[in-house]
């Protein structure tokens, strides 16, 4: 496997050339008409940071994987609120602070954050139909929190994780957009797999995989309905060699498309 510096310097000089425009998309010719239209790019934000992860190497993977797969896409990566479990970021404290975006990418970690007031703030502007996209840790985040929205928003409710492994992956929903042209047996890269108390109403689960532990299978990849709002979720994403494999991030740029209505 080729080593983290020397992926981490390909990322940077590939970053640094790539201008705030992206080039991103997918193979199927419809699918690939319906993302490219004049003016028709997607102005993403990727909302970044807190603890366990690198996170600086994940969002140039997202985006590079964008421009493997060939959809325009503008792109914003908000990355504040440090290494720790407990933060609020200056960013969502203007009102209208989704507004300008098409789609959003959580892939933060904040476990310890729980002022309400300040979980509302994020959720109620995907209720109001933001699309987004929750990755890994983002299922963690605000867990010690007592109120349920951002869980409710995610679609998932988990609190732990087992320990890392190449878990397999069974697709549950073979016919849904987001899993066309998902391998038929797909292993994870080295990564936890999170343990899933809820299954939120309005989820629909799209693949799963089982606990080593115990054998009971868990959401891996799903979609939710909150509110006017499309959410595509995967609890994969812990280690760089995760976004390293391209089954992985190829459904996560199709997610993305499918939140935001590219993709049907």
């Amino acid at each position: 496997m080729t080593s983290h510096s020397t992926l981490s310097r390909r990322f940077a000089a590939t970053f640094l050339l790539a201008s705030a425009v992206l080039v991103s998309g997918f193979a199927s010719a419809d699918d690939t008409s319906k993302a490219e239209s004049d003016d028709d790019s997607l102005s993403v934000l990727i909302i970044t940071s807190g603890c366990c992860h690198d996170y600086d190497f994940q969002a140039k993977a997202i985006q590079m994987a964008a421009t493997k797969a060939g959809v325009e896409a503008k792109w914003t990566v908000v990355n504040d609120g440090g290494k720790g479990t407990q933060a609020e970021i200056d960013f969502y404290g203007d009102e209208d602070w989704a507004k300008p975006f098409d789609v959003v990418i959580h892939n933060e970690c904040f476990a310890a954050t729980t002022n309400p007031d300040y979980i509302r703030q994020i959720t109620k502007a995907h209720h109001a139909g933001v699309p987004a996209v929750v990755i890994h840790c983002a299922m963690h985040t605000y867990r010690d929190a007592e109120i349920d929205d951002w869980r409710e928003f995610l679609g998932v409710t988990s609190r732990r994780h087992d320990h890392q492994s190449h878990y397999p992956i069974k697709v549950v929903a073979e016919d849904h957009p987001v899993m066309r042209e998902y391998p038929a047996a797909h292993v994870s890269a080295m990564d936890e797999l999170y343990i899933i108390e809820k299954v939120w109403p309005n989820t629909t689960v799209l693949a799963t995989s089982k606990s080593e532990r115990d054998g009971k299978s868990h959401p891996v990849i799903w979609t939710n309905q909150y509110g006017d709002a499309r959410v595509y979720g995967t609890t994969y994403g812990h280690s760089n060699e995760t976004f390293q494999d391209e089954v992985f991030l190829a459904n996560l740029v199709r997610g993305m498309l499918w939140a935001a209505g590219r993709v049907e």
